[in-house]
């Protein structure tokens, strides 16, 4: 938010200096992010003189020279050399003399010396308008009036306007500090904190009475979505001369970087600044029927804005219509192009209205038309200074622009808004806040920003809350305001700090989090962090029907809450494959989103995403592609780091993987892996293979041991390995081994391992064979052949009974 020095202070019943301001702003919660000099004419004419030429003769050494003396009020004249064709005797003149500095328009800053030119001697410089900054002519020297005196400074002639300029870090629900009158509210509060008085009130200016015109112009307003219009009025104004805004207005808006471009415009502009209600003009010759209407137009609707662009209409957008029915302007957010105020107006409908919040911004970022009046809009604005607002604007127009008013004001209102109550106790303010403020202190502040008291005991208070304020509902909020005005500086920080030492639950989760993700970064990976809101054209109706949609997206492209990770990882990859970074190994931990029957619910994730070379290539090794066993040891790896060791896997169908398997853990799918679908990796121009996994971190967590020590002893008895080669049917997978070798409830059978994979005809038809390698351990002795022979039967006859497989001798 940028807020002007000057045009702040016309509100503030005394002046505190640009710095004492900034200091008070920041201490309020108004962060002044930056403090800058502003200066209508660069140097501000600073050291520049009144001069009367008194002698013009020609240089005796250069046919388009002048050797001048002139007069700067100085006992001395100064004697200078001039290039000007129009340089003459009695002339007044702008004079820059030895060590004042000019800043020509285009150039560099040139401090004045003595010099010699043409072997004559000259003591500074007589200027042109383009040579100090204001102007663009170098047709010669500025010529002024001659009642001016010698040795008056220039910038008391030319008054070039200056000022302090303030950047404002504004949260987004400040929307009550979004104008110069809001601001001054708040010094003005901060001020009667200060001094324990109630008597610096903000300096509003006066509202004439308005000029009335001799031939009535009634136009009627309907409001037909009164949802998304509350309150709507307008007047109308004939006899509008459109031209160029005086110089005082051009630089009130110039200063906080608004460009003037009319009258109107102009008008409309500052007191959006002003009060921090928007404003629209429109030519009232192009509202057929005499009458506005207020609603929303069926979807497809072309319409055309001032920018000459066509653009379709949703049905959710608002629009301001005539009697016809024909669209004139976007309610909120922008003006139509055959409807708005041109040179040739003579006759306008000025409108001042309350629109909600969320449809302006969702049509505002639907259209990609982001203004001024829009970012108001759509934060909130004072529903009780509509009519205000306009009465300003309207007096403005009448005294600058010559018109008169045509109507009264029409104000539609029909719902009146009551204002928010809240209630607290000083106890509680006292101890959410930390500090013992009296109760007087607090009801001062509170009155000083516009709360009425409705009623008080020793207590507590009960307040209604401003219509400038609409984000404060609750007593929190209350105790917010009370804190800034009295200054966020002065929060007291106590000398000690009591601590109740506590442990934390086990399993201690950022732990957790930590050392996998200290393996991951040990082993190549990078970390990554991806939006969690994304686009929903990457996902299929079926998906979105449990999809979190965004109420105010962002952008178009940013409209609903992930539910998967693959995606967000995908754009990730595909940023780096197009800047030539192809060889990539990232884990991010995230988080993902889904509609419930009742609510919403989220989920974490601990994702990896593998693409290209395993190492980069060197002259002892050759590198090879990433692959689904590449990915599969990294989980397994994982898994164990966690004290996982019975996993049971199984295919899935996965919905943008192919293949895809998960993993469960006690019958519970703690990991998705597999490879990215072709179909998948084409949405984001991906051309070389991805392979992704996904943990359910939350299910992971939970199924942990309520401890971190994930250790034991290391066995003192050897453990004894047995091998077995297993004939079975082709569409048999290494799982399904696995699974039922671990059916076989054996505390002694430690680990399952497939070593060797062998087909031949030899087996017979759609036959394989698997080599396959049993490990048994007893912690507490040595076991024996009898023991582990009993264990390799069962093994046995469970892989004959449940897989048919032919035990190869």
């Amino acid at each position: 938010m940028t807020i002007s020095y000057n045009w702040l202070c016309d509100y503030l019943p005394v002046k505190p200096t640009p710095e004492e301001l900034s200091t008070i702003l920041t201490r309020i919660g108004l962060e002044v992010e930056s403090l800058e000099k502003f200066e209508a004419v660069k140097g501000s004419l600073a050291g520049l003189v009144i001069g009367e030429v008194l002698t013009a003769e020609k240089h005796p050494n250069a046919d388009k020279l002048r050797l001048t003396t002139v007069n700067t009020g100085n006992e001395e004249p100064l004697h200078i050399v001039c290039g000007a064709p129009n340089v003459a005797v009695g002339q007044k003149v702008v004079v820059a003399p030895i060590g004042a500095t000019i800043y020509p328009i285009g150039g560099e800053p040139l401090t004045m010396k003595k010099a010699k030119i043409r072997g004559e001697e000259s003591q500074g410089m007589i200027c042109a308008e383009d040579e100090i900054g204001l102007g663009t002519s170098h047709d010669g020297i500025m010529v002024l009036d001659a009642g001016l005196q010698p040795g008056t400074p220039a910038s008391e002639v030319f008054k070039p306007a200056k000022d302090y300029i303030y950047e404002i870090g504004l949260t987004p629900n400040r929307m009550d500090a979004m104008s110069h009158i809001g601001v001054a509210k708040d010094v003005c509060a901060f001020l009667n904190n200060i001094e324990h008085t109630h008597k610096y009130q903000v300096q509003l200016p006066e509202i004439k009475a308005l000029p009335q015109a001799a031939t009535p112009l009634s136009i009627s307003v309907t409001i037909d979505n009164t949802d998304a219009c509350p309150r709507y009025s307008g007047i109308s104004i004939t006899g509008v001369q459109v031209g160029p805004s005086p110089e005082w207005l051009k630089t009130r808006l110039s200063t906080i970087g608004v460009r003037p471009i009319n009258n109107i415009v102009d008008i409309t502009n500052f007191v959006l600044h002003e009060t921090g209600q928007p404003l629209h003009a429109f030519d009232a010759t192009a509202i057929k029927g005499n009458a506005v209407v207020v609603k929303n137009l069926p979807a497809g609707t072309p319409f055309v804005t001032l920018d000459e662009k066509e653009r379709k209409l949703d049905a959710s957008d608002l629009m301001i219509c005539n009697g016809a029915g024909e669209g004139m302007c976007i309610a909120g957010v922008f003006g139509g192009l055959h409807s708005g105020v041109s040179d040739a107006t003579q006759s306008i409908f000025l409108e001042s209205a309350f629109f909600s919040a969320g449809g302006i911004r969702t049509t505002s970022f639907r259209h990609g038309l982001r203004t001024d009046a829009a970012s108001r809009f759509e934060k909130g604005v004072d529903i009780s200074n509509v009519v205000l607002a306009l009465q300003r604007a309207a007096a403005l127009i009448c005294e600058l622009a010559g018109g008169k008013a045509a109507s009264g004001i029409v104000d539609v209102y029909p719902s009146v808004k009551v204002k928010t109550q809240v209630e607290t106790t000083y106890s509680y303010i006292r101890k959410l806040s930390g500090s013992h403020y009296p109760a007087d202190k607090i009801k001062n502040i509170l009155r000083s920003l516009g709360f009425d008291i409705l009623s008080e005991s020793a207590e507590g208070l009960r307040v209604a809350v401003p219509f400038s304020k609409p984000d404060i509902s609750l007593p929190a909020d209350l105790v917010e305001e009370v804190m800034r005005i009295d200054g966020l500086d002065n929060i007291e920080i106590p000398s000690k700090i009591s601590i109740s030492p506590a442990l934390s639950g086990q399993p201690d989760a950022e732990r957790v989090k930590e050392k996998i993700a200290d393996y991951l970064a040990g082993n190549g990976f990078n970390e990554i962090f991806t939006n969690s809101i994304t686009n929903s054209k990457y996902y299929t109706p079926e998906v979105l029907e449990h999809t979190v949609k965004m109420m105010n997206s962002l952008t178009v492209e940013l409209d609903i809450m992930r539910p998967s990770m693959l995606e967000t990882g995908l754009e990730s990859i595909a940023h780096n494959l197009n800047r030539k970074n192809e060889d990539l190994l990232f884990f991010e931990f995230g988080k993902t989103y889904r509609v419930l029957e009742k609510g919403y619910g989220e989920n974490n994730h601990l994702v990896l995403y593998l693409t290209g070379k395993k190492t980069a290539e060197t002259w002892m090794h050759k590198s090879s592609p990433v692959d689904f066993y590449f990915l599969k040891g990294f989980v397994i790896n994982i898994l164990q780091q966690l004290g996982y060791k019975q996993l049971t896997w199984a295919e899935s169908a996965e919905p943008g993987l192919q293949p895809s398997w998960e993993i469960k853990i006690k019958n519970q799918v703690v990991v998705t892996l597999g490879g990215v679908a072709t179909a998948k990796l084409k949405q984001f121009d991906i051309r070389q293979p991805v392979w992704y996994a996904t943990f359910n971190w939350d299910k992971i967590l939970g199924l942990l041991q309520k401890s971190d020590n994930f250790y034991k002893e290391i066995p003192r008895f050897p453990a004894v390995r047995r091998d077995l080669a297993l004939v079975l049917d082709k569409q048999v997978q290494f799982a399904s081994v696995e699974t039922a070798a671990r059916s076989v409830k054996s505390g002694l059978l430690q680990q399952v391992n497939l070593f060797d994979v062998f087909e031949s005809e030899k087996l017979g038809a759609n036959k394989k064979s698997y080599a396959v390698s049993f490990t048994f351990l007893d912690p507490q002795k040595t076991l024996t052949d009898k023991e582990i022979d009993s264990v390799m039967e069962k093994l046995i006859k469970t892989f004959e009974t449940q897989l048919q497989a032919e035990i190869r001798k």
